[in-house]
C-alpha cells in the first residue's frame, strides 16, 4: 500500500526557519535562489574598515573551498589551518569554524588532522565540504578530509561533551601524539562514520560534497574515485549512501555499480524532490514525448534523491532503503550527448579530451517538476565542451533517450549548480568564467558575460539580483532579468572559490582568507 502525500510530507520534509541558509543550496532542492522576503541586499560592497554595509569580517585560513551556511544564530565555514586559530592544534589540518551570526566572533572550531596520504587528502586544502545544520535541532553534519561523516553539537563543548563519541582529545591530536587538553572552544563530536573503514572507499584528492537531510535520514556522496594512476582501487564501493541522522548507522547504499564506470572522481552532492508523476513536463526541443503511464487518482508524488555521478549520469533513487539496505534506482540519464562520447569515425573520445565526455561535479537542482544539471571536470583538467541538461523526472529506467526536455551542449565545463527562478530564468557559470542566463523552459541563451577568470562557485539569486564570483576575487552582480543589466563588479582581496549566500538579511561572501558579512540594515 502506498503512503499518502500528507504522510510522505511528514516523513520527508524538514522544517526550515525563515531566513536561514542551513545547507548547500538552502533546502533539499539545492536551488540557489533565496526566498522572496530577502530584500534590500546591498550592491555597494566594500571590505574597508567602517564601510557602511560591512557587518563584520572573520579571518579564515589561506584556502577555503567549501561554502558557508548560516542557521540558528550560527555561521559555519570550512577552511585550512594556516595560520592556526589555536596553538594547541598546529600543523596542516582541515578546519570547521563556528561563528556568531551577529558578530562573527569565533565560538568553536573542529581542527581535523590530515590522513597523511596526499592522494586522498591533499595538502593545505582544508575542509572542502559545505556543512549542514539540521533545521530541526542543534546538530551539524559534514564529511571530513578523512572521508568520515561526523555529527556535531552546534553548541560545541560549551555545554558539555555529549556522546556516544566522547574521545575528542585523541581525535584532535596529530598521529602518534598524546591526547590534547580539550577546551570549550573545541567541537563536540556526537558520532562518527568512517567510510574508508566501513565501506572501503578510496577518495581522490579530497572528500567533498554536502550532506542532505531528508526527515530522519542523511544522504551523501562517498567521493570514491580513481587514484592518480587512473586505476580503480575500490570499484565495489558505493557512491551514494544513506545514514540514520540520530545514530550514524548505515541504512542503505546505491548498488548501481557507479564506481565501476567512473571517469575520474565523484564530488557532487545529492538533492531531493517530490516528483508529480501525473504532470510530466512537455519536451521542448524535438525530443520524444514520455511514454504514457497509469496516473490514477491515488498516485502520490514520488519522493526521489537526485545524484550527479562520476560516470556522467544523473540518477534518481528511492529515498527509502530496502530491507536489504539498497537505495533502489528509479532512473538514470546520460548527461553527455552521444557526439561527446564518440568521434565522427566511431571511436570513443578519451577522458579529458577537449571534445570528450565529463563527470558531474555540480549538484542536480529540482524545480518545477524538472531536474537541471551540467557536466564538468575537476579544474586541473582544463576547459572543454560541456552540456547543460533539463530532465523529465517522471519516467523510469534508462531514460537517456526519452527524458531530455532540452540540452545545451554549446557551453564549456561547469562545476556549478544552477539557480532557477519561478519566472523561468536559469543562471549558470562555466569554469572558464563565462556567465550565462538561460530560458529555463527551452535552454535558449538569453545573455552571457565573460570575465576570463575561472569560476568554481555558482550563482546566488536574491532580491531580484544574481550574484556570482570568480577565482580572481571579483564578485559580479546582475539584475536577475531576461535582459542583461550589470549592477556592480566588486574586487575582493583574495580568491573566491565558493558561492555567496544570504541569510536573515545578510549577504556572505567567502574569499580564501576571509568571510565577509554585508547588510544594508546593519547599524553603525
Amino acid at each position: 500500500m502506498r503512503a499518502s502525500p500528507a504522510l510522505l510530507a511528514l516523513l520527508f520534509a524538514s522544517p526550515l526557519l525563515a531566513g536561514d541558509w542551513p545547507m548547500w543550496g538552502r533546502d533539499p532542492s539545492r536551488n540557489m535562489v533565496a526566498p522572496a522576503d530577502e530584500k534590500n541586499l546591498p550592491t555597494d560592497l566594500s571590505i574597508e574598515p567602517n564601510a557602511p554595509n560591512l557587518k563584520w569580517s572573520a579571518r579564515l585560513g589561506t584556502a577555503s573551498y567549501g561554502n558557508p551556511v548560516a542557521a540558528r544564530g550560527r555561521v559555519l565555514v570550512g577552511t585550512n589551518n594556516e595560520p592556526p586559530h589555536d596553538k594547541r592544534l598546529p600543523n596542516d589540518r582541515a578546519v570547521l569554524l563556528c561563528l556568531d551570526e551577529s558578530t562573527g566572533k569565533l565560538l568553536w572550531q573542529l581542527a581535523i588532522p590530515k590522513l597523511g596520504d596526499p592522494d586522498q587528502d591533499f595538502e593545505g586544502a582544508g575542509l572542502a565540504c559545505s556543512p549542514t545544520i539540521d533545521p530541526a535541532a542543534d546538530r551539524v553534519y559534514l564529511v571530513t578530509n578523512r572521508c568520515e561523516v561526523l555529527c556535531l553539537d552546534l553548541q560545541g563543548l560549551s555545554n558539555g561533551n555529549d556522546g556516544p563519541f566522547t574521545d575528542e582529545a585523541h581525535y584532535l591530536a596529530d598521529a602518534d601524539h598524546p591526547p590534547i587538553k580539550l577546551a570549550a572552544t573545541d567541537a563536540d563530536i556526537l558520532w562518527r562514520y568512517d567510510m574508508r573503514k566501513e565501506l572501503g572507499v578510496a577518495p581522490l584528492f579530497q572528500t567533498a560534497g554536502s550532506v542532505l537531510i531528508v526527515g530522519d535520514r542523511l544522504y551523501l556522496s562517498t567521493c570514491n574515485g580513481h587514484d592518480p594512476q587512473i586505476t580503480r582501487p575500490a570499484p565495489d564501493a558505493p557512491q551514494l549512501i544513506c545514514l540514520d541522522k540520530t545514530t550514524g548507522k548505515l541504512l542503505g547504499q546505491e548498488r548501481s555499480d557507479i564506481s565501476k564506470r567512473l571517469y575520474y572522481g565523484n564530488w557532487s552532492s545529492p538533492s531531493y524532490g517530490e516528483v508529480d508523476l501525473s504532470n510530466p513536463p512537455p519536451p521542448t526541443n524535438g525530443s520524444p514525448a514520455a511514454p504514457p503511464r497509469d496516473h490514477s487518482a491515488s498516485t502520490p508524488k514520488q519522493p526521489a534523491i537526485f545524484f550527479g555521478a562520476g560516470d556522467g549520469f544523473c540518477y534518481a533513487f528511492d529515498p527509502t532503503p530496502t530491507p536489504e539496505g539498497t537505495l533502489k534506482e528509479i532512473w538514470r540519464f546520460d548527461c553527455n550527448p552521444p557526439d561527446h562520447k564518440t568521434t565522427p569515425q566511431g571511436k570513443p573520445y578519451k577522458y579529458q579530451s577537449s571534445k570528450g565526455p565529463s563527470e558531474i561535479i555540480a549538484t542536480p537542482v529540482f524545480h518545477n517538476n524538472r531536474v537541471y544539471v551540467a557536466v564538468g571536470q575537476e579544474p586541473a583538467g582544463g576547459d572543454g565542451i560541456g552540456c547543460l541538461n533539463c530532465i523529465d523526472p517522471t519516467q523510469s529506467g534508462d531514460v537517456s533517450k526519452t527524458a531530455k526536455l532540452w540540452s545545451n551542449p554549446t557551453i564549456g565545463h561547469s562545476l556549478s549548480t544552477a539557480a532557477v527562478t519561478d519566472d523561468g530564468l536559469l543562471f549558470l557559470p562555466e569554469l572558464s568564467g563565462k556567465f550565462y542566463c538561460f530560458d529555463a523552459n527551452t535552454g535558449q541563451i538569453l545573455w552571457d558575460h565573460d570575465t576570463g577568470s575561472e569560476t568554481w562557485g555558482s550563482f546566488l539569486v536574491a532580491d531580484a539580483k544574481a550574484y556570482v564570483a570568480n577565482k580572481s576575487g571579483t564578485l559580479t552582480i546582475f539584475s536577475a532579468t531576461r535582459d542583461k543589466k550589470l549592477l556592480a563588479e566588486v574586487a575582493f582581496n583574495g580568491e573566491i572559490y565558493s558561492t555567496p549566500i544570504v541569510a536573515n538579511g545578510t549577504l556572505y561572501v567567502c574569499t580564501d582568507k576571509y568571510l565577509h558579512a554585508f547588510s544594508a540594515n546593519h547599524p553603525k
